[in-house]
């Protein structure tokens, strides 16, 4: 990564360090709050938080927090918020998906079955909203709720777009912006609120942080096709095996032959690569630059995040956020 006009960027080991002891607290509290009446809601609860997630959306609330206030106890109970919100999200989002693996592990619906964990993830989204009530303030609540029905609506839209080829780079971008970049721009508007930015300061470190969430989606689905499966944490391929159409693909359709398009509908209708292997996706894709053409998409989005973060005073924590951008960009999982 080098030098930036900021300095010196950050490892992502000295960009933990910054909030290391608001992350341990943020644990804390989501070990405290995840306990339930029904044991086997803590069970999943727990199964969930301790498989080696990276706490990305904590972390971020609170570099933003501390980039415009300081530390606050109402940030710490805002990260276990939307980490919280996440885990819930994951355990519907593998329900759905009939997902088997989760980074590298038995996905909860593989061990407690699809109803029960339904539930549990109800009870998840119940309880971070619970602890968002204590605080008593109206706006984060405003932004917890409409951050919820984006996700919702979100994942109605995927599921009516499932198994179809004719996704467009518009559908694709709604689904990002309501499934991974609205929860990024609501934890910039979180820590900002806890760390008393003004109107103005909210509104840009909430653009920041939505553009760090596209470009976060957008790398997540390049190495999808990429990537090796011990590292993903699970197997390559699987969104397409699952019916999603992601924007390396939309690329190489919008430019392939009918006979190429055909292999695709293969796969999407049986769900499985026995009779097209995935080695003959990825010529396709590779065929019309679809990774390449991806990956230049998600840098227009880390460019925009950075410029953005760069009309902040330089601190330790501006220039953490700003090479986050970076980190999002080069990671392999």
């Amino acid at each position: 990564m080098g030098l930036s006009r900021l300095g010196q960027v950050l490892t992502a080991r000295e960009i933990r360090e910054l909030v290391a002891d608001g992350l341990a607290e943020v644990e804390r509290e989501i070990q405290l709050e995840s306990i339930a009446s029904v044991e086997v809601v803590t069970r999943i609860s727990h199964h969930l938080q301790g498989n080696g997630g990276k706490r990305l959306r904590p972390m971020l609330l609170l570099l933003v927090s501390r980039l415009v206030g300081g530390r606050s106890d109402c940030a710490v109970r805002l990260g276990a918020v939307v980490e919280m919100i996440h885990a819930a999200t994951l355990i519907h989002d593998d329900v759905i998906d009939d997902a088997r693996t989760r980074r590298g592990k038995p996905s909860a619906n593989v061990l407690w079955g699809n109803q029960t964990c339904v539930l549990s993830g109800d009870w998840l989204y119940m309880q971070a909203f619970q602890i968002a009530l204590r605080l008593r303030n109206f706006a984060i609540l405003d932004i917890l709720i409409s951050l919820t029905q984006m996700m919702v609506e979100g994942e109605l839209l995927q599921l009516e777009r499932i198994g179809k080829a004719g996704i467009t780079e518009a559908d694709y971008m709604e689904l990002v912006d309501r499934k991974t970049a609205s929860l990024f721009s609501a934890c910039a508007r979180l820590g900002a609120l806890a760390g008393g930015a003004n109107d103005s300061e909210e509104a840009k470190l909430a653009e920041y942080a939505w553009n760090l969430g596209m470009a976060f989606q957008l790398i997540d689905d390049i190495l999808d096709f990429t990537a090796r499966e011990s590292i993903l944490g699970k197997p390559v391929g699987n969104d397409l095996r699952e019916g999603k159409v992601t924007l390396p693909l939309i690329y190489a359709l919008g430019e392939c032959t009918d006979a190429e398009r055909d292999l695709v509908g293969v796969v999407l209708r049986e769900g499985s690569y026995d009779r097209v292997p995935l080695s003959r996706i990825l010529a396709v894709i590779h065929r019309y630059q679809g990774i390449d053409r991806a990956r230049q998409r998600a840098q227009a989005f880390t460019d925009k995040a950075r410029a953005l973060i760069s009309t902040f005073p330089e601190s330790a924590y501006q220039r953490a956020l700003y090479t986050v951008t970076d980190l999002i960009t080069e990671r392999d999982h």
